[in-house]
């Protein structure tokens, strides 16, 4: 009897329907013909979840007491001694009740497993142990209950069931997760989108893991040896030199351009032991790609080439990273190299990339326009070695030998002396191999020997010849080196004109930047742009890069005038007349950079004042109407119980007097939240910050508003908030008081609090007309009024009053819409002290709810938590 088959499906979150997905496989396999039950299926009171029960036979649960309670769990037995083809078992996390067969569930599967039974489980990502620091970090809930990855990846099959955070989240408000009340606490707490983003993240990353394993088994059972793009898999090779770390960063970003893109980082080792890498450059390299997400690998192989290739296609790489090589230029008469030997070998399916790797702020300087320069100094000596030594050398052979060779023949030999110096070192060493060349057939090799006269004609012409042959090829060797360099310095300045041309079209690089540039370009110490207001006043630096900038364009080294009050002064040393013409357009750059950058402080400026015409404006209307309307009420009254002519009655009076007090109380709120906006537009809000409870806060910020208005959830086991008392109360008070005014008549605005991880929330749910998303940051701005309010509702200060105090006690203030209509304004404090811990794991399987830390269990319930999670919504 053999093994039964695991089949597993991976929710990414709790919601996302892998239990309704198990039901559906489970029906695919009754219609073709499959013995299908459900050992244990959890629906969580979800009308959908059940009805996919209907038509798969069901093994009755086992009912277990614990503490005074009756509790059910999959009679495992009872499955055992049906022996059905397949199994259906819910929630593989689950930790059974004390006095079950088994301590956890995946034990009871694995039972079923070994007696030959196919089982289709579900386990969402968060319960998976590896994960648990990390799902706790994110969403600040600790998950009780794991499952060893192990049992996970044993699975013959893992299927992921996956749904966008915004859909989960419909799901959610829509009612088919949780019960009605408990919704509007999960989406708040556990369900925020950025929780379920990275946990959909964390599943994708993690079946791509177990994915790849599956590849890397398949291609190892069938010898298969080329490469498998489906994912990016880039291999850099390093050889200990300072380099690597240039390609560790290269490989790197390559890795960033794909989604999953995984850096491998190999050195080979020859076998002897035998090699010139720095040890403690191997180990800074090792901790750099660590740090940058990637693997280090130590390989053993004498043939370079061939071990990195092996090593490549083993890891099913797609990309090879090396550097350009080191070698000397007469170093390859010795092979072609590691980097040539790679991509020839590579084949169509191993992209390879050579780096180069110059070290870092040494400056790129424009080619040199000097001819030392153009063929290099190395160069140019051995040409002249060539030229002066090889000739002496080739006379006292030629004499030595008891050979008559014939002139023509010796004139080659000559010949082919001076066209080495002319490759070697250009125009002046071939002339003086020609002269010297010349001067020497004419001694030892042209009757009369010894003697500087020629006796036959025909050998003064063939002299000739071959001092117009010598002086042609070495022309030829100069020009083509001119163009050469001409070539090379015309690149470089199309390259850096581009690069300007470039920025200037894209609005890019800062004034600080672009003089980096040039000094980095030009090999310079230091870069400033100097300016004055006019020719009697004295240079000012616009701005500076380097030590010791010049004060005056006198002082520098290299100035570049650009109009009549502007230049750019370079300090390090003079630049030939011909790099000039490059450095003017920086010049011409810097200036249209610095106007930039002066035009965007200029357009802040008037944006500033513009804001400031706008807020004074709507002060006056603020003035003009809604002061002046409880002025003119309480004049009414005041004037009205002044009168002599009238006797009014006892509640006349008392209604007068109440008009005069709400007249006053609504100016004294006018005019409070003037005052607190003058105060956080001039920076003079000053919090003392300290710790206080929340409970001793928010009730007294409910002062202003109608009894029975508010419905308040504050619990005292809430952590202490870093905040200042006075300024988080006026917050509250005036978002509350927003709120009350746009919920419907009858219908309360609740007032809650909870805690998520370091965070306390104050959410003030309302039940109005809500807010469209475009709007939603505009209530927060200044004499702003959201749809048709009315004009005596207020100047349009309290949220963005409430919004400043907020964010000047380190927290912030954001809207969201309420489920199932209205709007909900989101308060987040530091807590003041973490939160206690949360409680220790309870024996029951679905103790997984994500939304218990905001409905706490009573530790002293005499059922414990099992009877009260069992009336839960579970998440699973």
């Amino acid at each position: 009897m053999g093994r039964g088959r695991l089949r597993i499906y991976l929710g990414a979150a709790p919601g996302v329907g892998k239990t309704y997905a198990m039901l559906a496989e489970a029906h695919r396999r009754v219609e073709r013909g499959a013995d299908c039950v459900a050992g244990f299926v959890e629906c969580h009171a979800r009308p959908r979840t059940e009805v996919m029960l209907h038509g798969l036979d069901q093994v009755p649960r086992r009912e277990l007491a614990y503490r005074g309670a009756v509790f059910t769990e999959m009679d495992v037995d009872a499955v055992l001694a049906r022996r059905p083809a397949v199994a259906l078992v819910d929630e593989l996390a689950h930790t059974n009740v004390p006095g079950s067969r088994n301590a956890k569930r995946w034990q009871d599967v694995e039972e079923l497993l070994r007696a030959g039974i196919d089982v289709v489980s579900t386990v969402n990502i968060q319960h998976l142990e590896s994960l648990g620091d990390v799902v706790e970090s994110i969403t600040g809930v600790r998950q009780r209950e794991t499952v060893p990855d192990e049992v996970v990846r044993r699975a013959d099959q893992i299927e992921l069931v996956d749904m966008s955070p915004q859909a989960l989240r419909r799901r959610m408000a829509h009612g088919n997760v949780y019960q009605p009340d408990k919704v509007d606490a999960a989406l708040s707490n556990y369900f925020r989108p950025g929780n379920l983003t990275a946990l959909r993240e964390l599943a994708l990353l993690w079946t791509a893991d177990r994915a790849d394993e599956y590849l890397r088994e398949y291609r190892g059972e069938h010898g298969i040896r080329t490469t498998w793009q489906a994912r990016e898999r880039i291999v850099v090779g390093l050889t200990g030199g300072p380099e690597g770390r240039t390609l560790i960063r290269r490989a790197a970003r390559l890795a960033e351009k794909g989604a999953g893109g995984e850096v491998l980082a190999v050195y080979i080792a020859r076998s002897d032991g035998l090699t010139s890498a720095s040890p403690k450059e191997l180990a800074v390299q090792r901790t750099l790609v660590e740090d940058l997400g990637g693997t280090f690998h130590h390989v053993i192989g004498d043939n370079v080439p061939d071990a990195l290739l092996d090593f490549a296609r083993g890891v099913n790489a797609t990309q090879v990273v090396l550097g350009s090589s080191r070698r000397k230029a007469w170093q390859y008469v010795f092979g072609p190299g590691v980097g040539a030997t790679v991509a020839r070998e590579s084949g169509p399916d191993l992209d390879v990339h050579i780096v180069t790797h110059e070290e870092a702020a040494k400056g790129r300087g424009l080619p040199a326009a000097r001819s030392a320069a153009r063929l290099g100094r190395a160069r140019t000596a051995a040409g002249w070695f060539v030229g002066l030594a090889l000739p002496v050398l080739l006379t006292v052979l030629l004499t030595g030998v008891d050979a008559d060779l014939g002139l023509a023949n010796d004139m080659l030999l000559y010949l082919s002396v001076t066209v080495a110096a002319a490759l070697l070192g250009g125009l002046w060493p071939a002339l003086a191999s020609v002269a010297l060349g010349s001067l020497l057939l004419n001694y030892y090799f042209t009757p009369p020997l010894h003697r500087w006269t020629v006796a036959d004609p025909r050998n003064i012409v063939a002299i000739t010849v071959f001092f117009a042959v010598a002086v042609s090829v070495a022309s030829v060797v100069d020009a083509a080196a001119r163009r050469t360099q001409q070539a090379a310095r015309l690149r470089a300045e199309s390259e850096i004109l581009s690069f300007l041309a470039g920025s200037v079209l894209r609005g890019e690089n800062s004034l600080e930047a672009l003089l980096e540039r040039v000094r980095e370009t030009f090999a310079m110490h230091s870069v400033a742009l100097l300016e004055r207001a006019d020719d009697t006043e004295p240079w000012v630096p616009a701005a500076s890069i380097g030590p010791a900038p010049a004060d005056r364009p006198e002082d520098a080294d290299v100035d570049m005038p650009v109009g009549d009050h502007l230049a750019l002064a370079l300090s390090g040393r003079v630049l030939p007349a011909e790099d000039r013409r490059v450095l003017g357009a920086f010049a011409a750059q810097a200036v249209v950079v610095l106007d930039r950058e002066r035009l965007v402080g200029q357009a802040e400026e008037a944006r500033r004042l513009a804001e400031g015409n706008r807020i004074r404006t709507a002060l006056l209307a603020a003035v003009s109407h809604d002061l002046r309307t409880p002025l003119a009420g309480i004049k009414a009254s005041v004037s009205s119980l002044r009168s002599d002519d009238v006797e009014w009655s006892e509640e006349d009076r008392t209604e007068l007097f109440a008009g005069i007090e709400d007249g006053a109380d609504r100016l004294a709120h006018l005019i409070g939240n003037l005052l607190d906006m003058s105060r956080l537009q001039t920076g003079t809000v000053t919090p003392l910050i300290r710790a206080v409870d929340l409970d001793e806060v928010v009730p007294m910020a409910l002062g202003g508003v109608p009894e029975g208005s508010v419905r308040l959830d504050v619990p005292e086991t809430l952590p202490m908030v870093a905040v200042d008392a006075g300024l988080l109360e006026r917050a509250v008070a005036n978002v509350v008081e927003n709120a009350v005014k746009y919920s419907p008549a009858g219908t309360p605005v609740t007032v809650a609090a909870s805690v998520l991880g370091d965070r306390v929330e104050v959410r003030v749910v309302d039940r109005g007309p809500g807010v469209p998303d475009e709007a939603k940051e505009r209530i927060f701005a200044p004499f702003q009024r959201h749809g048709d309010a009315p004009r005596g509702a207020g100047v349009g200060l309290g949220l963005a009053v409430a919004r400043g105090f907020t964010e000047a006690v380190g927290g912030t203030l954001t809207a969201e819409d309420t489920p199932g209509g209205g709007l909900t304004m989101v308060l987040t404090l530091r807590a003041a002290t973490p939160p206690s811990p949360p409680p220790p794991p309870s024996p029951h399987g679905d103790r997984n709810d994500p939304i218990a830390p905001t409905d706490p269990i009573d530790p002293i319930d005499p059922i414990d938590p099992i009877d009260r999670i069992r009336q839960k919504a579970g998440p699973q």
